[in-house]
């Protein structure tokens, strides 16, 4: 707090009496609230980054689904197995043991796709590939994205903490001070006990701040992969920027980055060569075998070769492949449409959340340049107002806590900005270059 003098002037304004306590509530209720300070190193935001970016089990499912999928594309233009076979022909009924009067053959047999199948079937394989990566981009990012407003919205919490303790001993002192005038005759009881619940509201307030505090810190802990009660601290600024950038610019870069955007489009070339595989069912498939035949015993020759060939006959099955083509050109068709709504659906996002951004920056700017100068100022009156006897304890009370009340929003406003920046960043698909000087609103912890 800038001004924590502003009511110590309250203690040396009479002197001290000895007189039975009417206030023991407020000193017991400040006594019983104590929020807990983490304990360890303090880490930065990029630290933080760079822990759920490697301990996050979200992205370690991903990044496996990722290796799953790789792992397929050698199988999926891969030829099928090769059949072994044998064929007895001729095996007397009498004497079924006796293969020597049989023509026995011994086969090998391969199948071989159309021109071009194979090929096709290792593209959708790998536009699978893609689509899984932009899959585990996108989870890196949405992890990113919740880690800065986590850490923010912890910062945020520490700092109402801090700004709390402060107030609370400047209320320890008002209320001191109360004391003595009450004890003196100079205030009466009723201005008095009004104050004092004023006072105890600091109480409500203290649950709400830790209370935040605790759900902060407990998601961050989860996203960092780590036990939700453990404990976790965190250092900071909020580094606002002098610009921010323009919304054309965005849209160029989220149609570069965007992993949905990428996801999409590799669903729209995986439908596309899905289609081109239909087309290829009129492409025949054909299987060439091999054997060795063992003839009866006394033929001449009786060791022998045979060579066999077979073709499917997709003409003859129209309506089958006809189908086939057409549910793949409907595919595509609905592919590209879900391209241009999620490309529509982004550029909406980029807009709305940038407008957001505009506003908590100026929301922001008018709790630095005005309202926390304005406010600092009445209180800086009403302090002298005091010494002079020209208001009363409520009134100065009331000053104290506007500049408390406005502190505490400013830093909401900065927390705000962060979680608005975060949700452009997500809309863009990538970290977003903060342009400009930093801003006079910057605050170091």
């Amino acid at each position: 707090m800038r001004f924590p003098y502003a009511l110590l002037l309250l203690c040396t304004c009479v002197v001290s009496a000895a007189a039975e306590d009417p206030f023991p509530a407020a000193d017991a209720l400040f006594a019983q609230h104590h929020h807990s300070v983490a304990s360890g190193p303090a880490s930065t935001l990029d630290e933080i980054e760079r822990m759920a970016l490697m301990g996050n089990p979200e992205i370690r499912v991903a990044a496996r689904q990722l290796a799953v999928v790789e792992a397929h594309v050698p199988a999926a233009g891969a030829l099928d197995d090769p059949m072994a076979g044998y064929r007895g022909w001729g095996i007397p009924l009498r004497q079924p043991w006796n293969y020597n009067a049989a023509q026995n053959m011994f086969m090998v047999s391969q199948t071989f796709p159309g021109f071009g199948k194979r090929g096709l079937r290792t593209e959708i394989a790998r536009a699978d590939v893609a689509e899984a990566k932009a899959t585990l981009d996108n989870t890196r990012l949405n992890v990113r994205v919740r880690v800065r407003k986590a850490f923010y919205d912890l910062l945020r919490a520490k700092d109402e903490l801090r700004i709390h303790d402060e107030h609370v001993v400047i209320a320890r002192q008002a209320v001191e001070a109360a004391r003595i005038k009450y004890t003196v005759g100079e205030v009466p009881q009723q201005d008095i006990l009004k104050a004092q619940v004023e006072l105890t509201r600091l109480a409500e307030h203290l649950i709400h701040f830790e209370q935040d505090e605790e759900v902060a810190r407990s998601r961050l802990n989860t996203l960092l992969g780590r036990d939700p009660g453990g404990p976790i601290n965190v250092r900071g600024d909020y580094p606002i920027p002098a610009q921010l950038p323009g919304a054309e610019a965005l849209e160029k870069l989220a149609l570069a980055s965007r992993p949905d955007l990428a996801q999409a489009q590799a669903a729209v070339e995986k439908s596309r060569q899905e289609q081109a595989l239909a087309v290829k069912s009129y492409t025949p498939d054909f299987t060439l075998s091999a054997g060795y035949m063992l003839m009866p015993s006394g033929a001449s020759p009786r060791n022998n070769y045979m060579v066999e060939g077979s073709i499917n006959l997709p003409w003859l099955n129209r309506r089958k492949h006809d189908a086939e083509i057409a549910e793949a050109k409907a595919k595509v068709s609905e592919q590209d449409a879900e391209l241009a709504a999620v490309r529509n659906a982004a550029f909406g996002q980029i807009q709305e959340s940038l407008a957001q951004l505009r506003a908590a920056k100026r929301l922001a700017d008018v709790y630095r340049g005005s309202l926390q100068p304005q406010a600092e100022a009445t209180l800086r009156s009403t302090v002298i107002a005091y010494e002079n006897d020209r208001t009363d304890f409520l009134n100065l009370l009331n000053s104290q806590t506007t500049v408390v009340d406005i502190d505490l929003a400013y830093f909401q406003a900065l927390a705000d900005f962060e979680t608005r920046f975060a949700d452009l960043e997500l809309a863009v698909g990538s970290p977003i270059e903060r342009t400009g000087q930093p801003s006079p609103l910057e605050v170091t912890q």
